[in-house]
């Protein structure tokens, strides 16, 4: 029987990430957290105030700083308790820095509407006398004609802690109740967790033991549907209570707002990969089933490699090697961010109970960036890792070059620098080996974790969402069944005949935490939509391309999406980048299927 995962104190602390770089002490962050609370007081010195450009900009100085002291506790705070949920210390802190964040937001509240009420030439003032809060003045500008009383604005600060707590629900049931314990195959037994199951049994190569892994791990979460529901249908409820406050017609529009595009882009991002990816994929799943002789292909067989037999081990010191090479195009300084991630604990790479699925990379301004990821030894965790060192290097160089108020871009662009690195993971490892069954092991790698993670996986989530919103725009509500069959009906209408929806996948809308976070899940395929047509032109043009993708990177939140697309050469106001990256899927397919035929007549 393989081992469960180890609790956090006894894992391997150099493969840990150092959250000392924050806070060497907890009396340091209880310090920091005093800081935060004495700029609050100081920022209050301002209320009723707010009535010249001279002032504005001072309350806004003042305001950054604060900004930047909050982002720091409220990162220590919530990286600790994403590496273990069970920690009640860890548990204790957050709450209690919730609760503080809470007040303190509806204490400063005022800033934003006192400036939101000035007269707008004054705000125009403000704006031409400060470069630093520009920025800022151009969003409150926008944001005008959709803001409520001050007095609500207050109130609905001081509710944030609580109007949030469905997501915390969700992680707590997902990540702390759920015992999925162990399931059995032919009398022996194996250990099964969130983590264990999206990390390994998916992509157990022996049939019987991936599909009960499956059945038992959908077993546990049908358990909990019921549970998650409530919280989701929570969750959206407020959304449209906030769409509805702030004069928006619908809550999709509502979330485009603050990603700066128009439901055009958000609609054709959704529907032309419906359309035009669904037949590759279909003929990438027929040579799954084809390659491991399996009678039917299922929805619990997706995941498996093309060529299980091959793909390397890696180890964290080794996959050094792969990401130093891959990423060394964009330049020393890049370079040099990507060694110091390993040698000075930016990387959480351990595996343990409690520990947040999937991967992610947070970073605060003022300090340098976070990465949870559970390594496996795959060598596919190089392209997890390359993926999250691209965020870290896209505020590292934006951080470098924008103030607080402007370096971070778009959610809609969020993801375009981190598929680039994948993308520039696989241009380098193809340089690296000739051999036929490694260049199908790579071109495999990128359709079956890039594209699919992004293209397929998140594509799906956004049709789902979408359909969700509409029902709730219209004034419905959605339950657990609902929401089972609405997953249903999308994974069927891409899959077609080509794959077996079976019972247990349409609960697959209870395992990403994205529908928490706005209209996050189309923004994937339009990152690496935008990733992949620069990628061909760094390999096209060399130099001229990685300077202009250098300073998409050191923009920041200055430029809308279209305009960041622009500066690296990519229209996506048309749909041509999108067809160009589907057809590009498509001929990976072609090729994978060409060289499986080749290799199985030797």
């Amino acid at each position: 029987m393989k081992k469960g995962f180890p609790e956090r104190k006894d894992v391997d602390q150099s493969l840990t990430w150092d959250l000392t770089a924050l806070y060497s002490t907890e009396a340091e962050y209880e310090a920091a957290v005093a800081e935060v609370q004495k700029k609050v007081a100081e920022l209050e010195g301002y209320k009723g105030q707010l009535k010249n450009a001279k002032v504005i900009n001072e309350c806004l100085n003042k305001l950054q700083s604060y900004m930047k002291n909050m982002y720091l506790v409220n990162s220590y705070a919530g990286l600790s308790v994403s590496t273990d949920r069970t920690n009640v210390e860890n548990q204790t802190r957050y709450m209690k820095l919730m609760n503080i964040l809470s007040d303190l937001e509806s204490r400063i509240s005022f800033v934003r509407s006192e400036i939101i009420e000035a007269d707008e030439k004054i705000i125009v003032q403000a704006m031409e006398e400060s470069k630093e809060n520009r920025g800022y003045l151009e969003e409150i500008k926008r944001f005008k004609k959709h803001a409520l009383h001050p007095e609500a604005e207050r109130v609905l600060s001081a509710l944030s802690g609580t109007m949030d707590s469905p997501y915390e629900i969700y992680n707590t049931a997902k990540l702390a109740d759920m015992d999925f314990r162990t399931f059995k195959v032919e009398e022996e037994e194996y250990p099964l967790s969130f983590v264990l199951y999206e990390n390994e049994w998916e992509f157990e190569t022996d049939t019987r033991i991936r599909r009960a892994a499956f059945e038992a791990f959908s077993a546990k979460l049908k358990e909990y549907q019921n549970t998650v529901a409530s919280a989701y249908q929570t969750h959206i409820q407020k959304e449209k209570t906030m769409a509805s406050l702030r004069g928006f017609d619908s809550v999709i529009d509502s979330l485009l707002f603050s990603q700066k595009v128009d439901r055009e882009l958000y609609n054709r991002q959704i529907d032309v990969i419906m359309e035009k990816l669904a037949p590759h994929m279909r003929r990438y799943a027929k040579l799954l089933q084809r390659i491991h002789k399996l009678d039917e292909m299922t929805f619990a067989d997706l995941k498996i490699a093309v060529d299980p037999g091959y793909e390397p081990n890696i180890s964290v010191e080794e996959s050094k090697k792969y990401t130093e090479g891959a990423l060394a195009v964009l330049g020393e300084d890049y370079l040099d961010m990507v060694r110091r991630a390993y040698s000075e604990r930016w990387i959480d790479f351990v595996q343990n109970k409690g520990k947040s699925t999937g991967a992610f990379c947070a970073s605060p301004y003022g300090n340098h960036s976070y990465i949870l990821i559970s390594w496996t030894e795959r060598m596919r965790e190089a392209f997890v890792l390359a993926h999250e060192l691209g965020h870290a290097g896209h505020f590292y160089l934006a951080h470098q070059n924008q103030n607080l108020f402007d370096s971070e871009p778009s959610l809609y662009f969020i993801e375009a620098p981190s598929t680039m690195n994948e993308m520039l993971m696989a241009n380098y490892l193809m340089k690296t080996n000739n051999d036929p069954r490694f260049r199908r092991w790579v071109l495999s790698a990128i359709v079956s974790r890039t594209y699919y993670h992004n293209f397929v996986t998140h594509l799906l989530e956004a049709a789902y969402q979408r359909e969700v919103y509409e029902i709730i725009d219209k004034g419905g509500s959605v339950q657990a069944s609902q929401l089972n069959q609405i997953k249903k009906d999308v994974l069927e209408r891409f899959w077609g005949d080509a794959v077996n929806i079976i019972d247990g996948a349409e609960l697959t809308w209870m395992r990403q935490p994205h529908y928490y976070m706005g209209l996050y899940p189309y923004t994937y395929s339009a990152g690496l939509t935008v990733a992949t047509e620069v990628s061909k032109r760094i390999l096209k043009e060399g130099q001229p391309a990685i300077d202009d993708w250098r300073e998409v990177l050191k923009a920041g939140g200055t430029k809308t999406p279209v305009e960041l697309a622009k500066m690296a050469g990519v229209d996506i106001t048309t749909d041509k980048p999108l067809l160009d990256t589907i057809e590009h899927i498509g001929s990976m397919i072609d090729e994978i299927i060409a060289l499986t035929d080749e290799l199985e007549k030797k």
